[in-house]
C-alpha cells in the first residue's frame, strides 16, 4: 500500500476505466486515506473515521466497473452488495447487517487462503512422507539393523516420486470420512442472526471415521496435500487476523442506493419500508459492533462507498442522518461519442481485443478501421438518447449485432482477415438504429 499513490491508484483505474476523472481521485484519496491512519499514532488512529463516498450517475458510465477495479487493486478484505436487496427488520428478507457477516467472511477466505499459500512447502513434504508410508510401509517387528536398508529404499521410491515415474501407480491410502449428518442447517434469513454456525455444530458432534481406498499416487497426492495443508492452519490466529483486517482495512461498495430513496408525498407518506432500511444501515455507517459467527466486528472504520442512478430520487430523499454520513459526492459523466470511441480502443480489456481474441482461437483475424469504430460510437451514442441511455453497456449489444453472422459462421470460415469498415458496420446495423422501434428490442 506504501507504493499505492492516489495517482498510482488512478492510473491503474484508468487501464480500464475511461474519464470520471472526479470519481477516480475520490476513491484514490479515500484509499490512500486507509493507508495514512494505519501510520499515525495509535491514540489518534481511532479518531480518524472514513470519509465515505457516494458516486452519482446514470447507469453503465462505470460505477460498478470502478468498484470492481478497486476489489482487484487494493489488498483488502471487499464486498459489493445491492441496497435494494435489503429489508426493513420485521419485513421477510436480508438484514443490512448480513453485510457485515459476509465482509468477515470475505476476509476470513482471503486469509485462510493467505495461509493456506504460507504452509503450502511444508503440507507437500509431509504429504509426501505419507505416501512414502504408504508406498513402502515399515513393519514394527523389523530389526533396528533393518532401518539403514529400508531409509536407503525409501530415499529412492523418493526420488522416482519426485521424477513422477510412480504416478499411475495404486497404493492403499486411508482417508477421514465425515458421516452424513442427521440434520443439514442452511443458512437462511432466521439462521444468519445466530451468533454462531450452526452447520458447523453439528459438523462438530458429527463422528469420523477412516475408510481405506486403492488409488493411484496422482490421485493420493489431491486427497492428501489439503488434509495436510488445513492440519497445518491456526484458526485462532485466521480468525483474528481476518476480524482486524475486515474492521481495518474492509471496504464495502452499496449500489442502488437511490432505491432506498424513499421520496416524500404529502398525500401517501414515504415508503416505510424503503426508509426503515436507511435506519437500519445508518448505525452500521456511523459505527456500531455486529456479532458474527467468528466474533464481534465494529463497523467505525469500515469504507463505505454508495452508488446510484438518482434519476427519479435524488440524495436529498435520503434521511439526513444518513446523507450526513456520505460527506463526499461525485457526479460521473454520461457518456457520449468520444467516450465510446476510446473505450472501444484504449482499455487493457477494450470489446475490439476481447473479440478479436474470440474469433482468432477459431483462426479468423478481425481488424477495426478507425471510420467503423467511429460509426459503432456513434450509432452507440444515437440510441442511447432515443431510448434508454444505458451508457457503455448498449456497445454490448452493438458489437454482438455487427458480429453475430461472423461468430455464427468462424468454424466453416477458415483461416483469413476480416476487414471492419464503416461499410461493414452500416450494412448491418444502420437500418436497426435508424429505426426506434427496431432498435428498442435489438440494440
Amino acid at each position: 500500500m506504501k507504493e499505492l499513490t492516489p495517482r498510482k491508484i488512478v492510473e491503474e483505474l484508468s487501464k480500464y476505466i475511461i474519464g470520471q476523472d472526479a470519481a477516480k481521485k475520490a476513491v484514490a484519496i479515500a484509499i490512500r486515506n486507509r493507508w495514512r491512519r494505519q501510520q499515525v499514532a495509535p491514540e489518534m488512529r481511532d479518531e480518524v473515521a472514513p470519509k465515505n463516498i457516494i458516486m452519482i450517475g446514470p447507469t453503465g458510465v462505470g460505477k460498478t466497473e470502478i468498484a470492481r477495479r478497486l476489489a482487484n487493486l487494493v489488498d483488502a478484505p471487499f464486498l459489493k452488495v445491492e441496497a435494494s436487496k435489503y429489508t426493513e427488520v420485521g419485513y421477510v428478507g436480508r438484514d443490512v447487517e448480513s453485510m457485515i457477516r459476509d465482509l468477515v467472511e470475505v476476509s476470513v477466505n482471503r486469509t485462510r487462503l493467505a495461509e493456506r499459500i504460507r504452509v503450502e512447502k511444508l503440507a507437500q513434504a509431509q504429504a509426501e512422507e505419507r505416501l512414502l508410508d504408504a508406498l513402502l510401509p515399515k513393519s514394527e517387528t523389523e530389526s533396528a539393523s533393518f532401518d539403514d536398508t529400508y531409509q536407503q529404499s525409501r530415499d529412492k521410491l523418493r526420488a522416482r516420486l519426485r521424477a513422477g515415474e510412480l504416478e499411475e501407480r495404486e497404493i492403499d491410502l486411508a482417508v477421514e470420512v465425515k458421516s452424513n449428518p442427521m440434520v443439514q442447517i442452511f443458512s437462511g434469513a432466521g439462521v444468519e442472526h445466530m451468533g454462531f454456525d450452526m452447520q458447523s455444530f453439528f459438523d462438530r458432534l458429527t463422528p469420523s471415521r477412516e475408510e481405506t481406498r486403492r488409488v493411484k499416487v496422482s490421485e493420493a497426492r489431491k486427497i492428501l496435500l489439503p488434509q495436510e495443508a488445513e492440519r497445518l492452519l491456526d484458526r485462532e490466529k485466521i480468525t483474528k487476523i481476518a476480524l482486524a483486517q475486515a474492521q481495518d482495512s474492509g471496504m464495502i461498495f452499496i449500489d442502488e442506493l437511490d432505491k432506498i430513496a424513499a421520496k416524500y408525498d404529502k398525500t401517501v407518506g414515504p415508503d416505510v419500508s424503503r426508509e426503515g432500511v436507511q435506519r437500519d444501515l445508518l448505525p452500521i455507517v456511523e459505527g456500531s459492533s455486529v456479532q458474527t459467527r467468528h466474533g464481534l466486528v465494529k463497523t467505525d472504520h469500515i469504507l463505505f462507498i454508495a452508488a446510484g442512478a438518482f434519476n427519479v430520487a435524488k440524495p436529498s430523499d435520503l434521511i439526513p442522518e444518513l446523507q450526513g454520513r456520505f460527506p463526499i459526492r461525485v457526479e460521473l459523466s454520461p457518456l457520449g461519442k468520444e467516450e465510446f470511441l476510446r473505450i472501444m480502443t484504449e482499455p487493457k480489456n477494450a470489446l475490439t481485443k476481447q473479440y478479436a481474441a474470440l474469433l482468432e482461437t477459431e483462426g479468423v483475424k478481425i481488424r477495426f478501421r478507425k471510420d467503423a469504430l467511429e460509426e459503432m460510437a456513434q450509432i452507440a451514442e444515437d440510441v442511447n438518447n432515443r431510448s434508454q441511455n444505458i451508457g457503455a453497456r448498449r456497445l454490448y449489444t452493438v458489437f454482438e449485432k455487427l458480429l453475430e453472422d461472423l461468430l455464427f459462421e468462424a468454424p466453416e470460415i477458415g483461416s483469413q482477415t476480416v476487414m471492419i469498415t464503416a461499410d461493414y458496420v452500416r450494412q448491418r446495423l444502420k437500418n436497426i438504429a435508424a429505426s426506434e422501434d427496431l432498435s428498442k428490442y435489438i440494440l
